[in-house]
């Protein structure tokens, strides 16, 4: 596997609001020493971006299919990015 950098855009759907979804990605997140963030949108979705290590991304987009307890992932949307601009951590957005 390779350590390049990857940035991606992810949108999941299903029941992902209301079940710690956002507080549980950013501790995957930082545990994957990933940078961005994640928030809530207004059609019951969450928006992850994601930016670090190659493998890391890839081992983050299969735990956001998986979401935490009490989530149910329907579908999750990926847009690979060519140019991106990540803050220094990992972040909840509001």
């Amino acid at each position: 596997m390779s350590d390049r950098k990857r940035a991606v855009q992810a949108r999941v759907y299903g029941k992902v609001q209301g079940v710690g979804y956002r507080i549980w990605a950013r501790g995957e997140a930082t545990r994957l020493k990933l940078l961005g963030w994640v928030r809530n949108e207004r059609d019951g979705s969450v928006t992850a971006w994601l930016t670090g290590a190659d493998t890391a991304v890839a081992a983050m987009i299969e735990r956001l299919r998986q979401g935490p307890p009490g989530a149910a992932v329907s579908r999750i949307d990926l847009d690979e990015l060519e140019t991106w601009t990540t803050p220094e951590d990992f972040r909840i957005m509001t």
